[in-house]
């Protein structure tokens, strides 16, 4: 509406000593300098890929974990001199350290993520072709669930495009994606197609 009104003005101006002719020249020539330049290009809402590239340039080291939070992703990275950080990556891409942590003690336990041959990245690769999807979250699990040994696995959180989320778990070494019946939505829905409890495997290498 000003710009509007501006080339109103400006046109009744130049009518004013120039004539009709001259007061459309004047309009057309303001409409041209007000008009702003727009973009054709629309940003897309950053994913899981992105999210880790932006955080480690931001922050270089290896992701514990990376979790989506509306349009904002949460991604822990353990640096290089062993500090923890805490990298948030918006939906522009933008990476900002939340916070930082240092406990030489976790050294350790920390060793096996560090210096796992398939690493969050590569993860998020392997879950996505045994089962396609939007990946939510990607977090490093180490339990020990047997009770003397432990099972170390990358569980990588797909949502489908009905709005079904499906948890798969990749191997840290041979990379062999595992897709998880149990963690199914549609196992709680009893609706699973795998109802003899056998997995569905994907190797990345």
């Amino acid at each position: 509406m000003k710009r509007t009104l501006y080339v109103s003005s400006a046109a009744a101006a130049v009518l004013l000593v120039g004539g009709p002719v001259a007061a459309a020249g004047a309009a057309a020539a303001d409409a041209g300098r007000a008009l702003p330049a727009v973009s054709t290009a629309v940003r897309a809402s950053v994913d899981a890929e992105g999210a880790a590239a932006a955080a480690l340039k931001h922050y270089p080291g290896v992701i514990e974990s990376l979790d989506k939070d509306g349009s904002t992703w949460h991604v822990n990275i353990i640096g290089k001199n062993g500090t923890y950080a805490e990298v948030e990556v918006g939906s522009d891409g933008k990476a900002t350290t939340r916070g930082t942590e240092r406990n030489d003690d976790d050294r350790n336990e920390n060793a096996a993520l560090v210096g796992a041959k398939v690493n969050a990245q590569k993860a998020i690769t392997a879950a996505l072709a045994a089962h396609p999807g939007t990946v939510w979250s990607v977090n490093w699990d180490d339990d020990d669930n047997d009770g003397s040994s432990q099972k170390r696995y990358w569980d990588v959180q797909i949502k489908s495009g009905d709005g079904r989320t499906q948890n798969v778990h990749v191997d840290p070494t041979s990379g062999k994606a595992t897709v998880s019946p149990s963690d199914s939505d549609e196992d709680e829905d009893g609706d699973d197609s795998d109802q003899n409890g056998s997995y569905e495997n994907y190797d990345s290498r």
